[in-house]
C-alpha cells in the first residue's frame, strides 16, 4: 500500500505531505480546489511525462515522493539489482521525482534511475482509472489480458510467448534464405579470391606474433653479434674472464671453509653465482650462433611482413580479425554452395518449432475457453449490483488465422446493457459512464488474481445517478478489502461508503491560492457530505448521517 506521499510547488500545492491509511479512502471537494494534483502526483511517479508548465507559479522546481509498504518485493528487487539500485529494505519501496525548469530526474530507494525504470518499477504499483482510461477496455489485446488474469494464465502465456520467438525466428532463419536469390558467379569467385588468398598466405598465429621481432633481428644481426659476443669473452673468453676469476675465487673460499667453518655461511652464495654467470655464457652463445646474418632470410622476412600487411589493409587489424574475416567467406560459401541442403534444415527446424507452438497455443487456447464462461458469471454478477440488473456479456473467442504474438485467438468483449437490444462489442459503447461501470465490475471480478497495491479512480462515477453512485461506492469498498484504493469523487454516497474521508480544499497564505488535504470525521464528514449534497438544515444533516450508516 502507499503510505506516504509528498508533493511541493505542483499547480496549487504549495507543499502537501500526506499518510494514507489502508481500505478505500474518498477524496473530496469543492471544484478546482487540487482533487486532480493527487491524481498527477501519482501519475507522474508512474514516470508520466513531466511538464515544466505544470510547477507552482514563481517556483523553479516540482518534487514527488512516495512510499509503499509491499507484502513482496520478488519482482522488483531483480530489476534494481540488475540497475545497480540498492533492493527494498523490510519491503518499503521509495519513489522521488524532481521537475525543473531545465530538466527532471528521478530516484528509486535514493538511487538515480532512469525514467524507462522508474516505469517499469512503478508500473505494477498502481493502477489507474479515470473517464478517459475507459477506453483502454475497447482494445482486444487489453480484453485478452483481462481473460488471462482471470484465468491465472500467466505461466501458460509465458511459454507460449518464449515458443512463438523460437518459431519466429526459425521461420525468419528459412524465409531468408529462400527469398535470396543465388549469389552470382561473380560473389562466389571473390568470396573464393578472399579465402584462398588468406589460406595461401598459410600464416599462423605464432608466426604472426613474431614476425616483427624476428626482422627486426634480422636486420640488425651484425650489430646484436657485435654486442654479444664481447659479453660472451668477458664472462668466459680467457684467464682473466670473469668465470676464471670466479672460480679462483670460489677454490679460496673453500680454503678459507676448511680453516674457520663460520665463513661458510657468507660463501655459500658465491657458487650460486657461478652458476647463474655460466648461464648466461651459455645462452649468449647460443644467441650469437643463431644469429643470421644472411639477406635471403632478412629479405624472406621483409616479404612476409608485406603479405601480412597487405592481409591487415584488406581484412582486418590484427591476425584475429583476418581469420575472423575467412571464416565468414567460409561460411557464406557453406551456405551457398549447399543451399539446399541448408533450406531442408532450416524448414525442418521451423515445422518442428511450429509444432511446439502448437503445443503451447493448445494449453493455452484450453485455459481461456474454460475460463470465459466463469468470467462472464462473474462479470454479471458484479455488474447487476452496478445496475445492469437484466445486462448480458459474452467473452467471445475467435480462433486466428496464424498464431499471434499472444496466442492463436482473439477475443472480444461483448456487451448488452439493456434488454431486448443485441450484444456489441465494447468499443461500440458510447457512454463513458456505462464503461466506467464496466471497468468496475471486471475489476471486482478480477479482484482475487489482481496483486496491484493501489488502484486509484479519478470520478469513474461521473454520469450516473444517485441510486448507481453508491452501488459503485459499494463495489469500491469491496475492492478496498484486497487493495488500498483511492476515489476522487463528486458523490456523497460514493464518499460516505469510505473507510477514511479526505478533504482537499483551497485557501489563501501570504497572499497566493493554495491547497490543502486533510482527513474529515465526526461533524466535519457529515457538514461534506452536507456541502455534496448541496443541502443544509436539520434534514440534510440526518440525510448525512444515514449515508455513514451503511
Amino acid at each position: 500500500m502507499l503510505t506516504l506521499l509528498k508533493i511541493r510547488n505542483l499547480a496549487l500545492v504549495d507543499e502537501l505531505v500526506w499518510e494514507p491509511e489502508s481500505g478505500f479512502l474518498s477524496i473530496t471537494g469543492e471544484t478546482g480546489a487540487g482533487k486532480s494534483v493527487i491524481m498527477g502526483g501519482i501519475s507522474l511517479l508512474m514516470g508520466e511525462r513531466a511538464d515544466k508548465g505544470r510547477i507552482r507559479s514563481g517556483e523553479t522546481q516540482c518534487s514527488l515522493e512516495a512510499a509503499f509498504q509491499l507484502q513482496s518485493t520478488a519482482h522488483i528487487d531483480p530489476l534494481l539489482e540488475e540497475a545497480g539500485v540498492p533492493p527494498c529494505e523490510d519491503g518499503e519501496l521509495l519513489l522521488r521525482r524532481s521537475i525543473t525548469t531545465t530538466g527532471n530526474r528521478q530516484f528509486i530507494n535514493n538511487s538515480p534511475v532512469t525514467l524507462q525504470l522508474l516505469r517499469k518499477v512503478a508500473g505494477g504499483l498502481v493502477d489507474m482509472h479515470h473517464p478517459e482510461a475507459h477506453r483502454s477496455l475497447t482494445s482486444q489485446e487489453r480484453q485478452l489480458d483481462l481473460l488471462d488474469a482471470y484465468a491465472e494464465n500467466a505461466p501458460l502465456r509465458a511459454t507460449y510467448q518464449v515458443a512463438y520467438r523460437v518459431w519466429q525466428s526459425a521461420r525468419a532463419a528459412y524465409r531468408e534464405l529462400q527469398e535470396n536469390e543465388m549469389a552470382n558467379e561473380r560473389e562466389l569467385d571473390f568470396l573464393r579470391h578472399q579465402v584462398q588468398e588468406i589460406e595461401n598466405a598459410g600464416f599462423t598465429e605464432d608466426e604472426a606474433a613474431g614476425l616483427e621481432a624476428g626482422w627486426q633481428r634480422a636486420r640488425n644481426a651484425s650489430r646484436l653479434r657485435d654486442t654479444a659476443l664481447p659479453m660472451a669473452n668477458i664472462l668466459d673468453g680467457d684467464d682473466n674472464s670473469v668465470l676464471n676469476r670466479m672460480r679462483q675465487l670460489v677454490r679460496l673460499g673453500r680454503e678459507l671453509e676448511r680453516m674457520d667453518a663460520d665463513t661458510a655461511k657468507w660463501l655459500a652464495p658465491v657458487e650460486g653465482v657461478i652458476d647463474e654467470l655460466s648461464d648466461l655464457s651459455a645462452n649468449l652463445e647460443d644467441y650469437v650462433d643463431n644469429l643470421s646474418c644472411d639477406p635471403q632470410e632478412q629479405a624472406r622476412l621483409e616479404e612476409r611482413i608485406g603479405l601480412l600487411d597487405t592481409l591487415k589493409r584488406k581484412y582486418g587489424a590484427d591476425f584475429a580479425a583476418i581469420q575472423e574475416h575467412l571464416q565468414q567467406c567460409r561460411d557464406k560459401l557453406d551456405a551457398i554452395d549447399n543451399r539446399e541442403e541448408k533450406l531442408a534444415e532450416l524448414a525442418e527446424e521451423e515445422r518442428r518449432c511450429k509444432a511446439q507452438l502448437k503445443v503451447a497455443a493448445a494449453a493455452l487456447s484450453a485455459s481461456r475457453k474454460k475460463a470465459a464462461p466463469k468470467l462472464q458469471d462473474a462479470f454479471l454478477a458484479h455488474a447487476r449490483q452496478l445496475g445492469f440488473r437484466q445486462s448480458l456479456f459474452e467473452v467471445a473467442i475467435t480462433e486466428l488465422e496464424s498464431p499471434g504474438p499472444h496466442g492463436a485467438e482473439e477475443t472480444d468483449f461483448l456487451f448488452g446493457p439493456n434488454p431486448g437490444e443485441p450484444l456489441k462489442a465494447l468499443r461500440l459503447i458510447a457512454s463513458s459512464g456505462e464503461l466506467a461501470r464496466v471497468m468496475l465490475a471486471l475489476k471486482s471480478a478480477l479482484a482475487g488474481q489482481d496483486d496491484t497495491p493501489l488502484l486509484v479512480f479519478d470520478e469513474i462515477d461521473a454520469n450516473v445517478g444517485g441510486e448507481i453512485a453508491r452501488a459503485v461506492g459499494l463495489k469500491m469498498r469491496e475492492l478496498g478489502e484486497n487493495h488500498q484504493v483511492i476515489a476522487i469523487t463528486h458523490f456523497p454516497q460514493v464518499a460516505a461508503l469510505a473507510n477514511h474521508h479526505y478533504l482537499i480544499s483551497k485557501g489563501l497564505s501570504d497572499g497566493r491560492t493554495v491547497s490543502r488535504l486533510h482527513e474529515v470525521d465526526g461533524e466535519a464528514r457529515v457538514n461534506e457530505l452536507m456541502r455534496m449534497l448541496g443541502t443544509s438544515g436539520n434534514t440534510a444533516a440526518a440525510h448525512a448521517r444515514e449515508l455513514l450508516q451503511y
